[in-house]
């Protein structure tokens, strides 16, 4: 998770008294304003609780009013606070920082603790009303809905909430899935847009828990209705035939078997991403990267209208970075002052091993960069668990985690190395370096089968020999 305090405000009490608010922003978004001294006392409950030895260094009162300057010092020491905190194992899982986060979370958007009814979306666009408390938090929403679908205990942790924005085109933006340490309710009031809702949707990646799902009739109806949608909006690719076939086995009401025919299509499990810009593998290209199947592929459009498709693999990864910066909003004058409007720029950088020896950053700018680095990490999280021997309910359980750091006005986000083969019975990606080799940009053909794409490789600098998946 990305937290971050980007900024404070000057706000009025009741007896007309200032303070400052400190605006901790979650992924990018406003999450909570809280008080100095609010977060002293989360800090002082943490220091009791776990010791002096666990807690990181909290910023000292201060006697006198603060300056702007001492403000600003002040804002950015308690940021590296929480994100201090966040990414320890133990503090940032405890149910001490989450409910501090969600109490917060609905004192700034002043909503009231009262029982409503909060609509949940399956992929198909079925709605399903689950009566809840304003209150209540992720999990306790996931739980409410597999109730209200009959779902069973065993199943809910393939599953997640997904905050999701419907775009004017009739597509999809996938903003993020909904943590722990917040208020689904409150999340999506906060919004006061019609275009948000939440989505129900299946949170793992690997397709043989496809089986797990499929035993059951609720959950095979949830993924038969998601596999529908995918295809439906182009996720996944079918070509004239295989389109006939799946339509027949709609006729027949054949839903397992629909799902194993899908399951053989190109894309399938995957998570599609708004167009964006990458400088990969040259700078200002504009490309749609998708996440699945542990890796990130990508469709280029290279600066002569030549399109390009390549994947980059989670397993070749040495590890990656968020970063968010201000970028001033235009104005219309020459020197926009410091007081004007910012838009924040999000970019996901990846350090790729692309052959032998040769490690290379690749960057993609994208408001919707933390979602694809929180795929990247639920990939990590599900092939380090099954290489354990691990079951996906310790999976869904493990908390994403990350190493934060501030460089200059830039936040950043780094993931832990991903440094060995996810399968045990295999050595690690460093002694394997002789057999790998770049990520492999093919031109694209009109085929749908992954092992049928073929066309000219990138050449120059880029022209690398690729490698299929049993090679790894």
């Amino acid at each position: 998770m990305h937290f971050s305090i980007p900024e404070t405000e000057v706000r009025s009490n009741e007896n007309g008294s200032t303070y400052v608010a400190y605006n901790i922003h979650v992924n990018g978004v406003l999450h909570c304003r809280v008080r100095y001294s609010q977060l002293l006392g989360l800090h002082e409950q943490i220091k009791k609780e776990y010791g002096n030895n666990v807690v990181p260094a909290f910023p000292p009162k201060k006697i006198f009013t603060l300056t702007p300057a001492e403000v600003d010092q002040r804002r950015e020491q308690l940021e590296k606070y929480m994100q201090a905190v966040r990414q320890d194992p133990i503090l940032g899982s405890s149910e001490m920082f989450n409910s501090f986060l969600r109490k917060a979370q609905q004192e700034t958007q002043q909503i009231p603790t009262e029982e409503v009814q909060l609509e949940i979306y399956l992929s198909n666009g079925q709605k399903v009303k689950v009566n809840i408390l304003t209150s209540d938090q992720t999990e306790d929403v996931l739980e409410a809905v597999a109730s209200k679908l009959d779902l069973p205990d065993e199943l809910v942790g393939y599953f997640s909430l997904f905050l999701v924005q419907e775009r004017e085109d009739g597509g999809c933006t996938y903003v993020r899935k909904l943590q722990e340490f917040e208020l689904p309710y409150v999340s999506i009031t906060s919004l006061h847009s019609p275009d948000y809702r939440i989505v129900l949707r299946k949170s793992y990646w690997d397709t043989a828990y496809d089986s797990d799902v499929m035993d059951d009739r609720v959950g095979l109806n949830l993924l038969y209705a998601q596999t529908v949608s995918d295809i439906e909006r182009g996720w996944i690719l079918v070509n004239k035939e295989q389109h006939r076939q799946l339509k027949s086995l709609q006729e027949k009401g054949s839903k397992k078997e629909f799902i194993r025919l899908a399951q053989t299509l190109k894309y399938y499990g995957y998570i599609k991403f708004d167009p964006c810009i990458t400088d990969f593998p040259e700078k200002g290209c504009h490309v749609i990267v998708g996440a699945g199947n542990n890796e990130l592929n990508f469709h280029v459009k290279l600066p002569n209208d030549q399109m390009k498709e390549g994947s980059f693999k989670v397993t070749r990864m040495r590890c990656w970075r968020v970063t968010s910066s201000q970028v001033p909003v235009a104005n219309g004058t020459a020197n926009p002052s410091s007081s004007s409007k910012c838009d924040v720029k999000l970019e996901l950088a990846f350090e790729y091993l692309m052959s032998k020896d040769r490690l290379q950053w690749v960057t993609i700018t994208s408001p919707q960069a933390i979602m694809m680095s929180i795929c990247l990490q639920s990939m990590v999280d599900e092939l380090m668990v099954k290489k354990s021997g691990g079951s996906i309910k310790k999976m869904q359980k493990k908390r994403l985690n990350g190493t934060f750091q501030r460089s200059d006005s830039q936040q950043t986000v780094k993931s832990p190395p991903l440094l060995d083969s996810p399968d045990p019975s295999r050595e690690q990606v460093v002694k394997l370096s002789t057999k790998l080799s770049s990520v492999s940009l093919r031109g694209l053909s009109s085929s749908n089968s992954a092992s049928d794409i073929s066309g000219n490789e990138f050449h120059g600098n880029y022209a690398f020999e690729g490698i299929g998946d049993d090679d790894l």
